[in-house]
């Protein structure tokens, strides 16, 4: 099945490959892309399996979105995954080594509670989240933020809103696919970081999902190929702290 992908910048410039995490979709690296990445680089964006423009099929494993992932940008480049994209990311390092120059964490779900990942997908499942408005969608999606959504953040969240055929509005991903990706992540990562390669984390100062104890672990095997960013930020970094995430990407990619 081949993925859904948005590109941007010289495709015969270096390529960076962006992977978002659940609920979300490609057009989130927007914003990265046109503003900080693509005079420099080729930079692709996929919607995962079940996510934005891409089909749903299954299976739903963390084998297939890897594999979906290397089919879709099978050639050596820098990786940026976000959340559960991270997570895929660092399987990508320990699986297919060879296809990862430098990657880019941001707030990754590495390590996921197997009990709050059942929570997780059981409420995903549970509800079907609709909206009667489009400004009604944004408010509900900005309202945990860190930081007051800017204009750029509320525009995307607009991009992935659609109508269905009850006049309601949901945004554009598989409920059961995204449930299958929080169990998924319950087990611990493959070893990725035995891989060595250059790897940049990026933890949002309110988020839970990086600890103290991962990136010890981390900087243990890696030592300075690892670089570790916190950001004033929650969980979405990218929303909460654009620049601050922006330039600590700009600043690895530099070293």
């Amino acid at each position: 099945m081949r993925l859904h992908v948005r590109e941007w910048g010289d495709p015969d410039a270096p390529p960076v490959v962006c992977v978002h995490g659940v609920q979300a979709f490609g057009g989130r690296f927007r914003r990265l892309a046109e503003k900080r990445l693509a005079d420099r680089f080729h930079v692709v964006a996929v919607d995962l399996r079940g996510h934005g423009l891409s089909a749903a099929e299954q299976p739903w494993t963390l084998e297939t979105h890897v594999d979906d992932l290397v089919e879709a940008c099978g050639s050596p480049a820098i990786w940026i995954g976000h959340s559960f994209g991270g997570r895929l990311v660092a399987e990508l390092m320990a699986r297919r080594p060879e296809l990862v120059e430098r990657a880019v964490l941001l707030d990754p779900a590495l390590t996921v509670p197997p009990d709050y990942a059942a929570f997780l997908a059981e409420q995903e499942l549970a509800a079907d989240v609709c909206f009667a408005t489009v400004e009604e969608g944004i408010e509900a999606c900005v309202a945990g933020l860190f930081r007051p959504a800017s204009a750029a953040v509320r525009a995307e969240v607009a991009e992935q809103l659609v109508e269905g055929a009850d006049g309601r509005f949901r945004f554009d991903y598989s409920p059961a696919v995204v449930a299958a990706a929080y169990l998924a992540i319950a087990p611990l990562p493959s070893p990725w970081e035995r891989a060595a390669i250059p790897t940049l984390i990026v933890a949002g100062l309110a988020s839970k999902f990086v600890s103290v104890g991962e990136v010890e672990h981390y900087r243990a095997v890696l030592g300075e190929k690892l670089q570790v960013v916190v950001v004033p930020a929650g969980h979405s970094v990218l929303w909460d702290a654009f620049d601050e995430t922006a330039d600590a990407i700009e600043g690895f990619l530099r070293s």
